[in-house]
């Protein structure tokens, strides 16, 4: 803690206030957003394929809608989005706490998918660029220590208040999202954007976007890592399916423990695998160990859940490990591949690089988690495990081969002499 303290406080406010607006932001959304399917369908009586629907489009709005966002911050400003996108979240999540309507709740997730899509690459945008070069990789650090905080404290806090009523938790998050607004709308200074006046407005978004496509490393990156956000969903799907099939109905309290190890072992481990990583390690050297320790997650489940008292413990023991493990993996990529992301931009267009890539990612994990629910619907105990290990072993095989292949050093350069 007094580590963290530390680290914050060398930074400058601005800085300091979007890593506390991100604990926020986290709070906020995962206050409510656990307990919405089961509002829906037990609070409201929706019919499953309409809470499906209801959740799906928010999901949509918001990966479909990245890049858009991310756009709109390097050519408005980031403040503006940032702003715009809290703003959002405050009406949308006071909507889901009194609408009852299927459009309505249509209506009011889709503004809460939206609204991640205006904050999102922004607040990344601007945490890059007041960090500067020398402190990126320890701004993204520790901003993924705030990041995680909410995850954890966000569900406790959001079930305390479900003892009183949901509305309670809609009201809360809308609380926070609005005084989030207020308080970056006074202390958060406005960065102005590149000037684009010369240019007609959609001119110069597709001149962006064609930028984007013809950059040929940042695809190439972003291909290699869409592996690691299929990796990292696994704490939603496929540790659930294994808690299932240890416990059968009686598995909430085992995701919740899980959901726990996960956010707490990031908290513990980000500043110092960070720490040791700068010492030890280069950017894409980082990123690929990550990687590694990532897909090896996956390998204490492999031998498949055993009947009886031993087999549960055993069982419990392996979904700690790899929920830690997929943290800890997760933990020490991250500054690196925020950090490598802005370097592929040639520090141009970093808001829309980011908007891109989280809807790379996005893609990315629609299609592993198909993948991932056929390969449990095969009834082959051992293969989601054995094809999740050989993804992240595939996906840090393909950085370490850009990275031999000089195109996470070099691009960087090209684009900027470019700009």
């Amino acid at each position: 803690m007094m580590r963290l303290r530390a680290q914050v406080a060398s930074f400058d406010p601005s800085v300091r206030l979007l890593m506390a607006n991100q604990f926020a932001i986290n709070l906020g959304f995962y206050m409510l957003m656990p307990y919405l399917a089961d509002h829906l369908a037990h609070g409201l009586g929706l019919a499953a394929w309409a809470v499906g629907l209801v959740l799906g489009v928010r999901n949509l709005s918001q990966q479909g809608m990245f890049l858009v966002g991310g756009t709109l911050a390097d050519r408005y400003g980031c403040k503006p989005m940032i702003l715009a996108g809290c703003a959002l979240r405050t009406v949308a999540f006071a909507l889901l706490g009194v609408v009852q309507s299927l459009p309505a709740l249509i209506v009011a997730s889709a503004l809460t998918g939206l609204a991640g899509a205006l904050f999102n690459p922004a607040v990344r945008a601007y945490l890059a660029a007041q960090a500067g070069e020398e402190r990126r990789v320890e701004a993204f650090a520790t901003f993924n220590v705030f990041y995680q905080a909410g995850i954890l404290i966000g569900p406790i806090a959001g079930l305390a208040l479900l003892a009183w009523d949901f509305r309670a938790v809609c009201a809360a998050s809308a609380i926070i999202f609005g005084a989030l607004s207020l308080l970056q709308a006074r202390a958060l200074p406005a960065r102005k954007p590149a000037d684009r006046t010369g240019e007609a407005a959609w001119q110069a978004v597709l001149a962006d976007w064609r930028t984007i496509a013809a950059n040929r490393p940042f695809l190439l990156f972003s291909a290699a890592m869409s592996g690691s956000y299929v990796l990292a969903f696994q704490v939603y799907l496929a540790l659930p399916l294994r808690a299932r099939e240890l416990f059968g109905e009686q598995t909430g309290l085992v995701t919740g423990a899980v959901f726990a190890v996960s956010a707490l072992a990031a908290l513990a481990g980000q500043l110092k695998l960070t720490e040791w990583a700068r010492r030890t390690l280069s950017g894409p050297r980082a990123i690929t160990w990550g990687l590694t320790v990532m897909g090896a997650s996956f390998l204490p489940l492999l031998p498949g859940p055993y009947p009886g008292a031993p087999g549960l413990v055993t069982g419990v023991g392996a979904l700690a490990l790899c929920a830690a493990l997929l943290a800890w993996g997760g933990a020490l990529l991250y500054p690196f591949e925020m950090d490598t992301v802005v370097r592929l931009a040639g520090g141009r267009l970093v808001a829309t690089y980011y908007g891109a890539y989280n809807t790379a990612s996005g893609i990315a994990i629609a299609g592993g988690n198909l993948a991932v629910g056929a390969l449990f619907d095969t009834g082959i105990a051992w293969l989601p495990w054995a094809a999740l290990a050989a993804t992240g072993g595939g996906c840090a095989a393909a950085v370490a081969v850009l990275e031999r292949g000089g195109h996470l050093r070099q691009a960087a350069k090209d684009v900027a002499l470019a700009g």
